[in-house]
C-alpha cells in the first residue's frame, strides 16, 4: 500500500512539474489549436461540403409541378362553316396541371468546373487562416521572451539578495566589535528593501505577461510557470518558406479555376425533358373535356452571343493574377529587407555579449576587492553597494543581450518561415 501511495505521489509530482514548464514550440502549437481563428478551418470545410452538395444536384433530374386556371376574353373560332360538320369552340375557362421532369445530359463540363472552382476557393480560404495564425508567432515571441527576461532578472536579484544578506551579517559583526561605523549595516538593509520592491515589480509584470500569453494560446498558465530557453539553430539562411507564398500560388490557382468556369459557361447545354399533364382542354384544343397527356423530348440551350461579357470577365481575372504577382514580389522584397535587418541585429547583439562577459569578470574582481575593503573599514557600505549594483547591472546586461539574441533568432526564423 505504501509503495502504491509513493508511486501515485511521484506521478502526481511529475504532472505538476510538467505543468510548470512551457516551451516556445508548445506555445506555437497551442495557439494554432486553441486560438478562436483556428475554428474557421473546420467551418470552411463544412461550408464547402454543403456548397459542393448543392452543385452536384445540377446533375440530378429536377421535378416541377404546375397548376393553373384561366379565363380568357376570346377563343379560337373557325371563320367558315362546313356543312354537316359541327366544330365546338374551346371554353373560355381553361384548366391545366402538369408535372415536368428535366435531366441535364451535357453541360460542356460546367458542373465539374464549378466543383473545381469551389475546391480551389476552399484551399485558398484555409491557407489564409493558416497565414493569419502564423502571423501570431511574432506576438508569441515577444511575450515569451519578455517573460524569460523577467525570469533571468529574478535569478540575478536572488543572487544579489543572498550576497547582500551574507555581507550584512559580516557588517553587523564588524559594527558590534567596533571595526565598522554604526550606520554601515543600515545602508545594506535599505538596499535589501529596494530589492524586495524589485521582486514585487517583476512578479506583477510577469503576471500581466503570463495572463496575455495564456489568453493567446487558450491554455491556463500558472504564475509559477518556468519558461525554457529555446534551442534555436544557427542556420541563418535567407530562403523564404512563408505560408504567404503558398497563399499567393493558391490565389492564382483559384483564378485559373474561375477562368475555366467562365470558359464553360457559354458551352451548349443539352437536356432531356418529359411533361405529363391533365387539363381542359388537353393537347387537342378542340376537345372541350378533361384529358391526360404527355410531352417528351430534347432541348438545347446555347448562348452564342453575350456582348463579350465572358471575354471581359476573363480579362479582369488576368489582371487579378498580375495583381497577385505584384503582391508576391512586394512581399518577397520586404521580407528579404527585414531578414537583412534582423541579421544585422543578431550580429550586433552577439558582439555585445562578447564584451559583456569581459565586463562581468572585471566587475566580479572589483566587487571582491570592495568586499575586502568594506570588512577592513577602508570603504563605506554605500561604496560597496555601488560596486555590487555595477556587477548586477553588468550581469543583467549580459542576460538581457542573451535573451535579445534568442528573440532576434526566433523572429528571424519566424520571418524566414521555418
Amino acid at each position: 500500500m505504501k509503495q502504491l501511495l509513493f508511486i501515485l505521489l511521484f506521478l502526481f509530482s511529475i504532472t505538476i512539474f510538467s505543468q510548470e514548464k512551457l516551451s516556445l514550440e508548445e506555445c506555437y502549437t497551442l495557439v494554432n489549436k486553441n486560438y478562436p481563428l483556428a475554428k474557421k478551418h473546420d467551418l470552411l470545410t463544412k461550408q464547402n461540403e454543403l456548397d459542393i452538395a448543392v452543385i452536384k444536384t445540377e446533375k440530378q433530374p429536377t421535378l416541377d409541378f404546375s397548376a393553373q386556371a384561366t379565363y380568357q376574353s376570346d377563343i379560337i373560332e373557325l371563320p367558315i362553316t362546313i356543312p354537316g360538320v359541327t366544330i365546338e369552340s374551346p371554353n373560355k375557362d381553361q384548366y391545366k396541371a402538369t408535372v415536368s421532369v428535366n435531366q441535364l445530359i451535357y453541360s460542356g463540363g460546367l458542373v465539374n468546373a464549378n466543383l473545381e472552382a469551389k475546391s480551389a476557393q476552399l484551399k485558398t480560404q484555409q491557407k489564409q487562416v493558416e497565414v493569419n495564425l502564423y502571423q501570431l508567432k511574432e506576438q508569441i515571441n515577444q511575450l515569451y521572451f519578455s517573460i524569460l527576461l523577467l525570469q533571468e532578472k529574478k535569478v540575478l536579484l536572488v543572487a544579489k539578495k543572498t550576497q547582500l544578506e551574507t555581507t550584512l551579517k559580516e557588517v553587523k559583526a564588524g559594527v558590534k566589535y567596533g571595526i565598522l561605523l554604526p550606520a554601515s549595516d543600515s545602508v545594506l538593509e535599505a538596499e535589501l528593501l529596494k530589492i524586495a520592491q524589485q521582486f514585487t515589480e517583476i512578479d506583477l509584470n510577469k503576471l500581466s505577461l503570463v495572463e496575455t500569453l495564456s489568453k493567446l494560446i487558450g491554455q491556463p498558465i500558472s504564475t509559477k510557470i518556468h519558461l525554457e530557453n529555446p534551442i534555436i539553430s544557427n542556420n541563418l539562411g535567407t530562403e523564404i518558406k512563408r505560408p504567404e507564398l503558398d497563399l499567393f500560388n493558391l490565389q492564382k490557382n483559384q483564378i485559373e479555376a474561375s477562368e475555366q468556369l467562365l470558359a464553360k459557361k457559354n458551352s451548349p447545354k443539352l437536356m432531356g425533358f418529359a411533361t405529363g399533364g391533365y387539363g381542359n382542354p388537353g393537347l387537342n384544343m378542340l376537345d372541350n373535356s378533361f384529358q391526360s397527356y404527355y410531352i417528351t423530348g430534347l432541348k438545347i440551350n446555347w448562348n452564342i452571343f453575350d456582348w463579350n461579357a465572358n471575354k471581359t470577365a476573363r480579362k479582369s481575372l488576368k489582371i487579378n493574377k498580375e495583381i497577385i504577382d505584384n503582391q508576391q514580389e512586394i512581399f518577397t522584397l520586404n521580407t528579404n529587407i527585414e531578414l537583412n535587418q534582423q541579421l544585422t541585429e543578431i550580429n550586433k547583439i552577439s558582439s555585445f555579449i562578447a564584451s559583456d562577459k569581459t565586463i562581468v569578470e572585471l566587475r566580479k574582481q572589483i566587487l571582491k576587492s570592495a568586499k575586502s575593503q568594506l570588512k577592513n573599514g577602508v570603504i563605506t557600505s554605500s561604496a560597496y553597494i555601488t560596486e555590487l549594483t555595477n556587477l548586477f547591472e553588468a550581469e543583467n546586461n549580459l542576460n538581457t543581450h542573451k535573451i535579445q539574441l534568442l528573440l532576434a533568432k526566433a523572429n528571424f526564423k519566424t520571418t524566414k518561415g521555418n
